[in-house]
């Protein structure tokens, strides 16, 4: 018989799972989800969806799933909406646009080098995830506050606070039942922590940002100091945590697919011709490496749901939904769905990614903001690491299936390296 809390087991158990199996098995373009109290719909129909996230916010906002992030993140551009949200979202696309289309390429790609020294130095297999997560972290470190800011202590720190928040901030969205009391004081202690390490970091590092840094686009805003600070570790967590993922993805589909590799070996080669510096434009027209990074992103999409709330009745994919139906979005379900994708689950470049069914950064004037940089960033570690590393996977082939938290966390996925040729970079390196 069912009842309001019917699906709930099922979803906690295996929550990717879940949302493909039901959204593959819909035959209308809203599912509901017995999953609590309130009402929850799976948006099947990825046009709907696209509708949905095009929606003015006096129908169609956030809402409360997506707000329980406020715990951690306060009141950033992920949890607010409106002319603030529009007018942030604004200054962080500016700075960000200028960046890639000029000064990120060579910052970006003497990162990437270093930590392509620091991974053919080990001895011992590498733990993927792990080192792709330092990478991302590096990266966006430099984008928000300058090239070489944070130190190796504060990366170290900021994984750390991660850490302690985010299996636990994943439980609390979802939830349905209250913790006992002392559950809520051991959750409410690890994000005390998570938010003191972050708080310092930022606190610390805020002075020494430079000309051109993401943290001027936020100067600029006249934020107080608390929103600032919730504001740069909103950048901080999920641009290390999203890219970092992918990252890992990407590494692993390099260390099993020989002929891939190549063919990125050859791209690069050309890219960097006669001494060619890399461009934004060059690297947009780049097919192998963009190709790639879109079938990874497709295959393991680190933003896995979105959510939007209705704010009032609304008439909805053949249904009347009533004042705080929750919407679930789940790119993992239109990114698997063989009615869109011919063998879904399997790894091929040579696919056509348009079509409201594919969305790995969402949809419409709230996409995520950072997607132009998360592109170039994982478009550069493809030509690089190509380039310059004989990787080969030494855990399990196929890997397993990621593990659903706020992002995807790839399986333990390990890879012996070792140089591909002596560690003369194709890149321009930054002083």
């Amino acid at each position: 018989m069912l009842h309001p809390f019917s699906d709930l087991q099922a979803f906690q158990r295996d929550t990717l799972g879940f949302m493909l199996n039901r959204g593959c098995a819909a035959t209308e373009p809203l599912v509901q989800l017995r999953v609590g109290i309130s009402p929850v719909f799976l948006v099947a129909d990825p046009s709907l969806a696209k509708h949905i996230l095009k929606e003015t916010e006096d129908k169609l906002d956030k809402g409360r799933l997506i707000w329980k992030m406020r715990e951690v993140l306060g009141r950033s551009s992920l949890t607010i909406s409106g002319e603030e949200h529009r007018t942030r979202r604004a200054a962080i696309h500016r700075q960000l646009a200028t960046g890639v289309a000029g000064n990120y390429i060579p910052i970006i790609c003497s990162i990437i080098d270093q930590w392509i020294a620091e991974t053919t130095a080990q001895k011992e297999d590498i733990k993927v995830h792990q080192t792709t997560a330092r990478l991302a972290m590096r990266i966006i470190g430099a984008i928000v506050f300058g090239h070489n800011v944070l130190s190796r202590a504060d990366e170290t720190a900021i994984v750390e606070a991660v850490a302690l928040a985010e299996d636990d901030l994943a439980a609390r969205i979802f939830q349905v039942l209250p913790d006992m009391p002392w559950q809520k004081r051991a959750k409410k202690e690890k994000l005390a922590r998570a938010k003191a390490i972050m708080t310092n970091v930022v606190a610390r590092n805020r002075p020494k940002a430079t000309e051109g840094s993401l943290m001027q686009a936020f100067e600029e805003l006249a934020l107080d100091d608390q929103t600032l600070n919730e504001e740069v570790m909103l950048m901080l967590l999920s641009g290390h945590h999203t890219s970092g993922t992918a990252m890992a993805w990407l590494v692993y589909y390099l260390a099993t697919d020989s002929d891939l590799n190549q063919k990125l070996v050859e791209e690069s080669a050309l890219l960097t011709k006669d001494g060619l510096e890399l461009t934004a434009s060059s690297i947009r027209k780049a097919p192998i490496s963009k190709k790639f990074v879109q079938e990874v992103v497709r295959l393991y999409p680190s933003t896995y749901w979105l959510s939007r709330e209705t704010k009032r009745s609304i008439s909805l994919g053949d249904r009347v939904l009533k004042k705080g139906t929750s919407l679930i979005i789940s790119p993992w379900h239109y990114h698997r769905d063989a009615k869109y994708w011919n063998e879904p689950d399997q790894f091929n470049i040579d696919r056509k990614f348009v079509g409201d069914h594919y969305m790995p950064f969402g949809l419409g004037a709230r996409a995520c903001v950072g997607m132009n940089l998360a592109m170039l960033e994982l478009q550069l570690l493809a030509l690089n690491f190509a380039s310059s590393i004989n990787a080969r996977v030494t855990s399990q082939i196929p890997a397993a299936p990621p593990r659903a938290s706020i992002t995807l966390h790839p399986s333990d996925i390990r890879i012996s390296v070792t140089p591909a040729k002596p560690n003369v970079s194709t890149f321009q390196d930054v002083a």
